[in-house]
This record gives structure tokens, sequence and C-alpha cells, in this order.
């Protein structure tokens, strides 16, 4: 059965829920006694989907290393992405200070639903606490602190509907090159829109990475990449970590 918990939908049973319910409370009476050296404490709660999702995203940065450009991910919602992406480039790349990464949200959740997005979104869905964009960049600004060559910033975050503030980005940024582009919006309108407007930035072996595709709880995403550039159009690859995760390799 489908449930919205806290906005978001979810599949999770109520023992599972439950469960990250019991390593929360364990966390947060621990992570004080762990000392400074707390950050390599964190796996100890972590669950097998979180640790799936960070060999997931190093899966694919792995596969842009010698493609030039920046990354987009268009819907950040809390940012951890953003944060895994700055900590892979600082792994990976520490010296490619090109290697820019653009995070989009409007922060306060879908600003609009499509008849194609089917009965499980609505207005809101996938919002954070007012003002927390602020916060992000706060913690992005440390990761990056962390890593070489930090005193050139190279996260941003785009504050706005994508369907307006990425085709603004792309206009005043025509030297960019997209290496990179991440959709995670979920549903139809801004997903289409910005399929539409990244495709002359792509160069061949540029990766578009979409978030929610076969997924029957999002459809929108997946009827904007079949009316922008057609399914069978893509080579589409998918991991074991991440059931409606895909990407393709543009050009391939």
């Amino acid at each position: 059965m489908v449930k919205k918990v806290a906005r978001q939908v979810t599949l999770k049973q109520d023992s599972e829920v439950t469960d990250k319910q019991h390593l929360l409370q364990h966390l947060t009476k621990n992570i004080e006694g762990f000392g400074p050296a707390w950050e390599y404490h964190l796996p100890l709660f972590m669950t097998r989907q979180s640790l799936s999702r960070q060999i997931y995203f190093d899966t694919l940065y792995r596969q842009l290393l010698d493609v030039p450009g920046v990354i987009c991910e268009l819907g950040v919602q809390w940012g951890s992405s953003l944060a895994t992406l700055a900590n892979l480039r600082g792994i990976y790349e520490p010296y490619n200070y090109s290697r820019h990464i653009y995070g989009f949200d409007t922060f306060s959740g879908f600003p609009s639903v499509d008849t194609k997005d089917g009965p499980d979104c609505e207005v809101g869905d996938y919002s954070v606490i007012a003002g927390y964009e602020q916060e992000l960049e706060k913690v992005l600004a440390l990761h990056e602190a962390n890593s070489p060559l930090s005193h050139i910033k190279k996260n941003h975050l785009i504050k706005g509907d994508v369907s307006v503030t990425f085709p603004d980005w792309l206009d005043a940024n025509p030297h960019a090159v997209i290496s990179m582009a991440i959709f995670d919006m979920d549903v139809y309108a801004p997903t289409k829109i910005a399929l539409e407007a990244v495709l002359p930035r792509l160069t061949k072996g540029s990766i578009l990475v979409f978030d929610e595709l076969n997924c029957p709880q999002f459809p929108g995403e997946t009827r904007a990449l079949a009316e922008v550039i057609g399914l069978n159009k893509l080579r589409l690859r998918r991991s074991p970590h991440q059931p409606y995760c895909a990407w393709a390799i543009w050009g391939e």
C-alpha cells in the first residue's frame, strides 16, 4: 500500500518505519559520545537503502570523470545527494575546479501538479522547513572547505521553480557544458521543460539521470522523457542498488 509520510510517498512497511525511528533514537542518544571522529561511526545507523544510494551515486560519478562540464541536480530537497556529489568530487577529481555542482529546487515542494502525474502527487509534497536552503549552503560550504582548492566556490543552490530557474540559468551561463543532469523532480511539467532546455548543452558522453523512471507512483517523469526524447531513443541502464533509478549516456 502506498503511504504518505511527512508529505513523501513511501512503500515501507510499518515495521521498517518503526525500526528507522529506533535507529534515530540510538543515533541521537550516542552521537555526542563518539567524539571528534563522530562521522566515522554514522554507518552504524545507516540502513541498507541509504548505503545503496551512496553506492549508486559513486557508480554514476565514476562514469563522468573524462567528460567535461558541470553537474546539475534538478530537485534537491534536503541536499544529501548534493553533499554526496561534492564529496565524490573531492575524492575522484579534487583539482578539477571546473566541475561545479548546481542544485535547483523550490524548497517548498511541488509548485504544481499535472493530471499526468497521477493521484499520489499533491502541491507542496517534498517540502523542507522554511529557510532551509540557507542551512544547506552552510553545510555544503563545510564540505567544500574539506577539499583542495576550497577558496573556489564550486557548489551552488538556485531556489525557485525549475521550469523558470533552469532555462534562466542556462541563458545566464552560455559557457556551461553539462556533464551530468539529474532529474529528481518527480513530476511531469518541470521535468519536461528542463529536459527540453538541457539537450543543447549535452556532449556525447554526458549522463542523463532519472530518479523515478518506470515508477507507478510518479508516472510524470517517464511521460516527460517519452515525449521529449522517446524511450526507444536511449539505452537506459539501471543499478541493482536502486529500483526506480535509471541513467543514459547521451550519444551512445
